[in-house]
C-alpha cells in the first residue's frame, strides 16, 4: 500500500508557431531547472526521510539537503515495546547513513528560522540555506500549560514520552524503580494528537512489564474523550491478558485532568476528584512542531491545513508539511501516514521540477497495535483527494475483528514486526 504513487494524464495545448518553439526548448529549460533546483527537507522521521529519499529517486538531478538535529532518529512507533521490555532502546535507532548513500546531504543541526518569501532557512549553527522548495516534517510539540501545572519543568518528573527519546527512557526507569502494587496513572489528551492508538498499546505494553515483574500493580487511564481508537479491541485485550490490572476512565466518567501537580504525583479531574499515582506519565495536547508556525504554516488550531492532493502548505505553493504536524483528517497522525504522505509529495515537487504529470493523489495508513506478546490488532484505511479534500476510499480498510482467534491475533502481531522493519528499510537503512 505504500509504493509509488500512480501518474494521471496532464495536458497543456499550444497552438502555432509558440508551441513549436516551447516544444523545443522546453527539455533544456526542464532539465537546467532540476539541476539547479535545491531542494530542503526539514525533520528526519517518517515524513521527511521518505520525502528526502524519495525526492533523490524521482528526479536525481535535484539537489536534496535533510536538516535533522540528531544523529539517530528513534522511533515513536515501537517505543512502547521498549517499556515493555520487548525491544532494545537501539533496535528502534536508525542513523542516515543510508541516505547519505542516495545523494542526501544531511545537515545534523536544527532549523531555527526561515523567511519563506526570501525563501532562506537558518541554522543553529549559524548556517543559512536558500531553497526553491521546502519541505517540513517537524513532528509535534507539546501545548504547556494547556493542563494547569504541566510544564517542561514538570515532564521531568511526570514525563509524556511522547517524544521517543530521553523521557521515554525516564518513563522506563520509573516504572523499574516502583514498587511492586503502586499505581501507574496515565493522562490521555482529546484529538488530535499523535497515533491515537499509542496510549492504548501503552497500557497494554505497561501491563505486559508488571505482570511479570509487579504483579500487585495498577494502570489507570484518565482520558480526555469518551471513544478511541480500537476501543472495543483493545478492551478485549487488555481483559484477556491482564484481567482488571487496566482501568480506563473516560470524559463522562471523570477522566479529564485539569491540572496536575508533578511534585507530588498527583492530578485532579474536572470534577474535583484527586488521584495519587507512584508513576504519572501525562500526555498533554499538542500542536504542529515549532518550525511550522515559524514559516506561518499553522492555523488557529495550531496544526498545519494542507493541499489534499500534493501535501504543499495552503499558504505557500512552495512550502510542503507532512505528518503529525498537517491537519490531515481522516488520515490519523501516525508514521504510516507520514510514510505516504511523503512519497506523494517528493513525487509532486519532482513533477513540478521535471516537468512530469502530477501523480494521483493516493494515501495509505495502517496501524498495528501490540497488546501482548502473541496478541496484535489494527486498523487500516486508503484515502484520495477529492475537490481539494481528503477522503477514504469505500470499503478500503477496517479494523480488525473481534472474534479473531489466537492464530489470528498471533498474525498480527508477526504483520507489526514486519511492518516496522520494512518501513524502517525502506525510510533509512537501504
Amino acid at each position: 500500500m505504500s509504493g509509488h504513487p500512480h501518474s494521471i494524464p496532464r495536458r497543456t495545448v499550444l497552438t502555432g508557431a509558440l508551441a513549436t518553439a516551447a516544444a523545443a526548448m522546453a527539455p533544456s529549460l526542464v532539465h537546467a531547472q532540476a539541476a539547479s533546483a535545491h531542494v530542503v527537507v526539514v525533520g528526519g522521521g517518517f515524513g521527511g526521510a521518505t520525502a528526502a529519499r524519495y525526492l533523490r529517486e524521482f528526479a536525481p538531478r535535484v539537489q536534496v539537503t535533510l536538516i535533522e538535529p540528531e544523529e539517530r532518529f528513534f522511533t515513536c512507533p515501537f517505543s512502547n515495546l521498549y517499556l515493555a521490555g520487548l525491544r532494545t532502546w537501539e533496535s528502534i535507532g536508525h542513523g542516515y547513513d543510508g541516505l547519505r548513500n542516495a545523494g542526501v546531504k544531511v545537515i545534523h543541526a536544527r532549523a531555527t528560522d526561515l523567511n519563506a518569501s526570501a525563501r532562506t532557512i537558518r541554522l543553529s549553527t549559524g548556517e543559512q540555506l536558500s531553497w526553491d522548495k521546502l519541505v517540513l516534517s517537524p513532528g509535534v510539540d507539546m501545548r504547556w500549560n494547556a493542563i494547569e501545572g504541566y510544564d517542561e519543568a514538570a515532564a521531568q518528573r511526570a514525563p509524556h514520552a511522547w517524544k521517543a527519546g530521553a523521557q521515554t527512557r525516564l518513563l522506563r526507569q520509573q516504572m523499574e524503580a516502583m514498587k511492586d502494587g503502586g499505581t501507574f496513572v496515565m493522562v490521555i489528551p482529546d484529538n488530535p494528537f499523535r497515533c491515537p492508538p499509542g496510549p492504548y498499546e501503552r497500557a497494554a505494553m505497561v501491563a505486559h512489564y508488571f505482570k511479570q515483574h509487579k504483579p500487585r500493580s495498577k494502570i489507570l487511564l484518565l482520558d480526555a474523550k469518551d471513544n478511541f481508537s480500537k476501543k472495543a479491541l483493545f478492551q478485549q485485550g487488555w481483559k484477556a491478558l491482564y484481567g482488571d490490572m487496566i482501568e480506563w476512565v473516560g470524559l463522562a466518567d471523570d477522566g479529564l485532568v485539569n491540572r496536575v501537580d508533578a511534585r507530588s504525583l498527583e492530578v485532579e479531574t474536572n470534577f474535583g476528584t484527586r488521584h495519587k499515582a507512584d508513576v504519572l506519565n501525562v500526555i498533554p495536547p499538542q500542536k504542529a512542531g515549532l518550525i511550522a508556525e515559524r514559516a506561518g504554516a499553522t492555523d488557529a488550531s495550531g496544526w498545519v491545513p494542507v493541499k489534499a492532493d500534493t501535501f504543499a502548505a495552503r499558504q505557500s505553493e512552495n512550502l510542503f508539511v507532512l505528518g503529525d504536524a498537517t491537519i490531515a483528517a481522516p488520515m490519523p497522525k501516525s508514521g504510516f501516514a507520514a510514510n505516504t504522505q511523503g512519497k506523494m509529495a517528493a513525487a509532486a515537487i519532482a513533477a513540478e521540477l521535471t516537468g512530469a504529470p502530477l501523480p494521483q493523489a493516493v494515501y495509505a495508513n495502517t496501524c498495528y497495535s501490540l497488546v501482548g506478546t502473541e496478541y496484535g490488532i489494527s486498523v487500516a484505511g486508503v484515502y484520495r483527494a477529492q475537490d481539494g479534500k481528503l477522503i477514504e476510499v469505500p470499503d478500503s480498510g477496517g479494523v480488525s475483528p473481534m472474534d479473531g482467534n489466537a492464530a489470528f491475533r498471533a498474525a498480527e502481531a508477526r504483520y507489526g514486526a514486519a511492518w516496522y522493519t520494512a518501513i524502517s528499510t525502506d525510510i533509512w537503512e537501504r
